[in-house]
């Protein structure tokens, strides 16, 4: 009996793929149409992915060999239930990728990584216009607390808070 393998490979990112993580979150920041907010570069991501001290992990989603997707996360940790968690930074599918279950792929693999690694939870954002993405996140089981904000502080504001 011959085994039918899916066009969808989930994978840990690895050096070389940094700069097509770069894209796919340029591609994301036109999406969200926020392409003016990404400052970074490939050198300073492969940095925090891969240098001395990661400050995060990405997992790719590729589709027929190709990239399609990805998903960045870190570790946060809970209180209350005294453990570690996933942070979902970024998720993100191109538009000619979608609706071929390459979403789901990569949170399934997140979940299992959350899990193997005894973590309590995996937690993310989501913009509150983006209607088919809290219609996915709710029918995958996901709560959208709505009585959370997000805080932040950038910048000059940054700089000021360090200052006292």
């Amino acid at each position: 009996m011959e085994t039918v393998s899916s066009p969808i490979v989930i994978r840990p990112a690895m050096p070389g793929d940094v700069p097509t993580l770069f894209g796919l979150i340029q591609a994301l920041a036109e999406y969200e149409k926020l392409s003016h907010a990404v400052t970074g570069t490939v050198a300073e991501l492969e940095a925090h992915l891969f240098g001395d001290k990661p400050y995060a992990e990405a997992i790719l989603a590729e589709f027929a060999e190709k990239p399609a997707g990805f998903a960045l996360f870190f570790y946060n940790y809970s209180t209350f239930l005294t453990k570690p968690g996933l942070y979902l930074e970024d998720l993100f599918v191109l538009p000619d990728y979608r609706r071929r279950g390459i979403a789901r792929a990569l949170l399934t693999h997140l979940g299992q990584l959350a899990v193997d690694r005894n973590c309590g939870r995996v937690e993310w954002s989501v913009l509150d216009w983006n209607a088919p993405a809290i219609a996915f996140y709710e029918r995958i089981g996901a709560t959208i607390l709505p009585d959370w904000r997000i805080c932040r502080i950038t910048g000059d504001g940054l700089q000021q808070l360090a200052d006292g």
